[in-house]
């Protein structure tokens, strides 16, 4: 382990073991204070995140930009932070910590015994959402999670997911898929985060008017099993309270091949999520590269020439 990757592993263990002790308020003070502190900053992860809400927002003046990011980076610290505390919680304030609308397109769909895929963007909390589902719902769900950096930060996010309810999987290695299809074919509950493809295999979709590649895998598994797939978007207002929709299910087409299907049902995925973005952007925390131009170097508008592609 490299000491870059110690010191990560450690900073992730910090917030765990620290700020889920400190008094709500606290918490939120210390959160928005990093988020300003990283903002001024402008380091590589805050022009990134810049560079995609002008693409949500295309319009918007450089002063409006700015603001959006100061507001994105505030919104993705308390995502840390409520994520930090989330273990400390009381059933009753994960119950209250979250209020979405149309919940009965899920409970209906697990009552039918179909089972259901929720597929999300990197909106708000969907650990808190999660969290929500397995409490209030008492429904337990499978999820993937993204392969991490030193293997014992991993560890920590596989212990903090299960921790709260959800049975976890590695993104890689490959038996994930017939996991996921078995948990289904039982009417299970599957929760996927879906608007980064992290296989270099997903399905190209029109993203706010330019080329992205997004996961294939909720789109598949409801072919495969025939689950209910439902896109999902999260907000956050003023309030302490998480905001979140259910959407109506994305159908399977009834004629076309099979990536033929995929590919639609992935853009109706995308379309989903792009309505909850463009309705709340500073609630997108997407750090990373997304659009196929700025996976090429020459086209990134966040490369710095000194230093290569971001």
């Amino acid at each position: 382990m490299s000491a870059q990757e110690r010191l990560t592993d450690a900073l992730y263990g910090l917030g765990w073991g620290t700020v889920k002790k400190l008094p709500e308020p606290v918490a939120v003070r210390l959160g928005r204070t990093v988020a300003d502190v990283a903002w001024r900053q402008n380091g590589k992860g805050v022009r990134r995140l810049a560079s995609n809400y002008a693409r949500v927002v295309p319009d918007a003046s450089p002063q409006c930009l700015a603001e959006l990011t100061r507001a994105g980076m505030r919104s993705y610290l308390r995502y840390w932070m409520e994520s930090f505390r989330l273990p400390a919680w009381s059933a009753e304030r994960v119950r209250g910590g979250f209020a979405p609308k149309d919940v009965h397109y899920l409970t209906d769909g697990l009552a039918a015994g179909k089972g259901v895929i929720l597929a999300l963007p990197h909106l708000a909390n969907w650990d808190l959402a999660g969290a929500w589902v397995t409490t209030e719902l008492r429904t337990p769900f499978t999820t993937v999670a993204e392969r991490l950096k030193p293997e014992t930060l991993y560890d920590r996010f596989v212990a903090y997911r299960e921790g709260l309810g959800m049975e976890v999987l590695p993104h890689s290695g490959g038996t994930a898929f017939g996991t996921l299809a078995r948990r289904l074919r039982d009417g299970g509950l599957v929760c996927l985060v879906a608007d980064r493809d992290l296989s270099a295999s997903g399905v190209t979709v029109d993203f706010f008017g330019a080329e992205a590649r997004m996961p294939a895998g909720p789109a598949l598994l409801a072919q495969q099993t025939g689950a209910l797939l439902l896109p999902v978007t999260l907000w956050y207002d003023d309030s302490p309270v998480m905001r979140g929709r259910v959407h109506p299910p994305v159908e399977v087409p009834e004629s076309g091949t099979r990536a033929e299907k995929t590919s639609s049902m992935t853009q109706a995925l995308a379309d989903a999520f792009a309505t909850g973005i463009a309705e709340h952007p500073e609630d997108w925390h997407m750090l990373q590269r997304l659009w196929l131009a700025d996976l090429d170097p020459a086209r990134d508008p966040v490369r710095d020439p000194a230093k290569g592609p971001s």
